[in-house]
């Protein structure tokens, strides 16, 4: 089974080296112990121990180490690994995913961009066919006459896409934006509007708005009525703040692609805060004939982000009535019967879905419930009991339990957690960095920035490290004018990133310039619409003098995000007799 279509979690780290090189006996020895590690689950023992044994193995063993490492997220073995499997295998397109997947865990761009570009050769040669007199009649434009036909350039497309996902489930958008169009922009075969399309969805996950609008203008000079290149427009203008392009844009798909683009008109619609639209375009589709179970769907998923939690309820219900619900919905009626304050309620809703498609998500959310009732035993059970029973979700679950636990007043019991985790997982970036964010909110500031500079000495233009220390000096008034910087930095490279414009939003209100801040975290909020940006863009209207709209702005957070502790204790602070 390859790799690309598994659920792995992948991660990387330093390269070690054999001491010496295996006999053949040893490199089966070794193997057998590692492999009886595995069994007995000692992650741990069992990467360390594969890896060792690739050292001096062959391709196959290689293979076996690289899935091993990633799959128990041990850096230092993954990376050994990989590097060993792609040196021997060179044209393996597999060995090529995993090993760039790898090192862009270790922030190693310039490998991971190697990688890519051995991973898009090795594709197009194995899909490439002499190129015929004239140009096959359905070819795309941009590929023929380059020697791919139609379906091998489909197959090209999906084979990016696939490794476009495994990349993104290993490391962030930005990381993996710069590694893909490194890779592929010096190529003139990849210049193609499925390529480009793919680079413009990577930019707008990246938050980057503006190089996802030249990608898709790109694409649509292939293909001008590419529906995927102009959801990609249109999106671009939605991060961009330019709304009437937006719906210039997602009105054209409309009319070219019927059902599809009235689908996003809609959510382009409902990105732009303007809920009514998108409803009355949604239920335009329906009198038009668009699939019932669809419309409704996005109805209620519409419903539930403006904040009608009535509508939402009513809608989600009757989708599961009627047959076209799923485990998604239930989750949400779940989340709703919690932020309606019935807590009892949501954790039965919960219950039925702990062995579901969104076990992970309902367990988690169950626990915090469980918490807040001071039920702390059975809360962690809840997270140990699908641990036990699903080794590969460890790790993340851990990292759950850590976060709850400093949430609910046990900070020092998650950092204890996460110095054992380290132990399992080395030089593990996420372990290290909730690390950091739990110390602060445990109160060692100074220990948290040390932490996070520690970190940027690896990974210096890491946007989510830079706006993270930069946020924490900021929120806590320490070196502004660095703070400031940091954050800029971040920017620069996810320019339209919300919790980053927050960020400058809110060191620019430290500075004392609160009216600056409103216009930086309007925007902010306008993006991302997240409580807590819209607890710092009320507290910068209320001291520039803006005190009604700051109540808007609350009002309108508070019934996204009933349960938001930095909006509640905002409120607290300036409208204390409201509750």
């Amino acid at each position: 089974m390859s790799v690309l279509g598994a659920v792995l979690a992948g991660c990387a780290g330093v390269h070690a080296h054999p001491d010496k090189a295996a006999t053949p006996a040893d490199t089966t020895a070794m193997t057998v112990v590692a492999e009886a590690a595995l069994k007995r689950g000692d992650c741990r023992a069992a990467s360390e121990g594969y890896a060792k044994a690739a050292a001096s193995g062959d391709v196959q063993l290689a293979r076996r180490a690289t899935q091993v490492a990633m799959a128990c997220e041990h850096l230092p073995a993954a990376w050994q690994a990989a590097t060993r499997w792609r040196a021997l295998a060179p044209k393996d397109r597999e060995a090529d995913a995993l090993y760039a997947a790898v090192a862009l865990k270790l922030y190693r761009t310039a490998d991971a961009r190697a990688a890519i570009h051995d991973f898009w050769s090795e594709e197009q040669q194995q899909n490439s066919t002499p190129a015929s007199p004239v140009a096959p009649p359905a070819a795309a434009p941009g590929i023929a006459g380059k020697g791919l036909q139609p379906r091998a350039a489909e197959r090209t497309a999906k084979s990016m896409t696939e490794l476009t996902a495994l990349l993104l489930e290993e490391s962030d958008a930005p990381a993996v934006l710069t590694a893909m169009s490194g890779a592929l922009e010096q190529t003139s075969t990849a210049d193609t509007a499925d390529t480009l399309v793919l680079l413009g969805e990577l930019a707008l996950a990246a938050y980057d708005g503006k190089r996802a609008e030249g990608y898709a203008q790109r694409a649509l000079q292939h293909e001008p009525k590419d529906a995927a290149a102009l959801r990609v427009l249109a999106r671009s203008y939605v991060m961009q703040g330019d709304v009437s392009q937006a719906l210039a844009t997602a009105r054209q798909a409309k009319a070219d692609d019927g059902p599809r683009g009235g689908f996003e008109l809609a959510e382009v619609l409902a990105s732009l805060d303007r809920s009514e639209e998108a409803h009355q375009e949604l239920e335009r589709m329906r009198a038009g004939g668009a699939p019932q179970a669809e419309v409704d769907r996005r109805l209620a998923l519409l419903a539930f982000n403006s904040g009608d939690m009535k509508e939402a309820r009513q809608r989600f219900s009757e989708l599961l009535s009627s047959g076209e619900g799923n485990d998604a919905a239930q989750l949400y009626l779940a989340d709703i019967s919690a932020r309606d304050g019935d807590a009892d309620a949501a954790i039965a809703a919960y219950r039925r879905l702990y062995d579901s498609s969104v076990a992970l998500s309902a367990r988690s959310r169950a626990a915090a419930l469980l918490l807040d009732k001071h039920s702390r035993a059975e809360a962690l059970a809840l997270l140990d009991d699908y641990a036990a029973d699903h080794p590969e979700d460890e790790l993340d679950l851990t990292l759950a339990k850590a976060r709850l636990l400093a949430d609910h007043g046990e900070a020092d019991t998650g950092l204890a957690l996460l110095s054992a985790e380290l132990e399992r997982h080395p030089q593990h970036p996420s372990v290290e960095y909730d690390r950091a964010v739990i110390l602060e909110q445990a109160g060692h500031v100074h220990e948290s920035v040390e932490a996070l500079e520690h970190m940027l000495i690896e990974r210096p233009e890491d946007p989510t490290l830079l706006n993270a220390l930069g946020y924490t000096l900021a929120d806590h008034t320490l070196e502004l004018a660095h703070a400031e910087a940091l954050i800029r930095r971040a920017l620069t490279v996810m320019p339209d990133n919300p919790a980053a414009l927050d960020s400058l939003g809110w060191v620019r209100f430290r500075q004392g310039d609160a009216r600056g801040a409103t216009v930086i975290l309007a925007r902010a909020y306008a993006l991302g619409h997240d409580a807590e940006i819209a607890s710092h863009w009320g507290e910068a209207l209320w001291v520039s003098g803006d005190q009604s709209q700051a109540r808007a702005v609350w009002a309108a957070a508070l019934a996204r995000e009933p349960d938001s502790k930095p909006l509640k204790a905002t409120l607290q602070r300036f409208l204390p007799d409201a509750h």
